[in-house]
């Protein structure tokens, strides 16, 4: 279906005051892992922090369709490729949620696993994407486009990839799973965005910079606030305000690495989300960021997107002094 850039959704690609349609979200605990901010921030220190990993419930009020945007962590080894386990997670140790996504999304939703029909992975790396039909086995996921031609072969088929062969490479796997293919149009300052449910609640937006197919998504709620899931477009906020810039680091190969895989399309997107936030009072989410829960300053639409046992739980964990 195409949409017209003349309608009361956009107008000159722009999202207009007058469209009404909305979605509710809700932000579900992914589990943490242990980041360094040498390898996030340039000049930073060799210091280890806990960080969340966000996943999304995002339901469109007209239809009632859901979807789940990322899947978040597991602490369990065999979860992960050959690669992960013996590069990441180590140094990384990452921990599961206290309940389960798909435990979370039925307790707030009554919605069981094999109800859930839709997932869209913002990229393909770990700590968002793992094979997910034992919670969802229902469920088709949505990947960014090239994401395929990035991730395959994966890692049944040549062992030394990062990527899930179980999601890649299986054909059980990989019939679950399916490239977005538009229609992609201009919105806001973002050059190919999807109107994914039709009637300009929700957008899903090419991000480029930190892999192939990298997505992120703007969501339209009650009040005309737009919600930014910004993903792995940066790791911090302080880079995202501009007081930081993206570290550059060397591995113990010797090889340069960035957790930004072309730093200029990263660079460009994020200044694309700045002004979008900036024309629109959005509010943006970084998938490990939160600052915007610190008691002493907390945001207050998007704690209320939180369940009151995570935001406390988080609060307790990543604030107390």
């Amino acid at each position: 279906m195409g949409i017209d850039t003349n309608s009361s959704i956009l107008k000159n690609g722009l999202p207009q005051d007058n469209a009404v349609a909305v979605v509710t979200v809700q932000i579900l605990d992914g589990g943490t892992f242990t980041a360094n901010e040498s390898k996030v921030m340039a000049g930073a220190a060799d210091l280890r922090y806990s960080v969340p990993d966000w996943a999304f419930l995002v339901r469109d009020c007209e239809s009632g369709r859901v979807l789940l945007w990322d899947y978040g962590l597991s602490e369990v080894r065999e979860e992960f490729t050959p690669f992960v386990q013996q590069n990441l997670l180590g140094e990384l140790s990452p921990r599961s949620p206290a309940t389960s996504v798909v435990q979370q999304i039925e307790e707030r939703n009554g919605i069981a696993g094999p109800n859930l029909e839709t997932i869209i992975f913002s990229h393909a790396h770990w700590d968002h994407c793992r094979p997910f039909w034992k919670d969802f086995p229902h469920a088709t996921a949505l990947f960014g486009p090239g994401t395929f031609t990035q991730c395959r072969p994966a890692h049944l088929k040549s062992p030394g990839s990062q990527w899930d062969g179980r999601i890649f490479d299986d054909p059980d796997g990989f019939e679950k799973c399916r490239e977005l293919e538009g229609p992609w149009v201009s919105f806001g300052p973002f050059e190919k965005a999807m109107d994914f449910f039709g009637n300009g609640s929700f957008w899903v937006i090419q991000a480029p910079g930190h892999m192939t197919g990298n997505l992120i998504a703007a969501a339209r709620v009650q009040g005309g606030v737009w919600i930014v899931m910004a993903g792995d477009c940066c790791h911090a906020r302080q880079i995202y305000l501009g007081l930081s810039d993206f570290a550059v680091f060397t591995l113990p190969g010797g090889q340069k690495a960035c957790l930004q895989e072309d730093l200029t399309a990263a660079k460009d997107t994020l200044s694309r989300i700045r002004t979008f936030e900036d024309k629109y009072s959005a509010k943006v989410c970084l998938a490990h960021d939160a600052t915007w829960m610190n008691p002493k300053a907390p945001d207050e639409l998007l704690t209320s997107l939180l369940s009151e046992g995570v935001r406390e739980s988080f609060q307790a964990k990543l604030f107390s002094e």
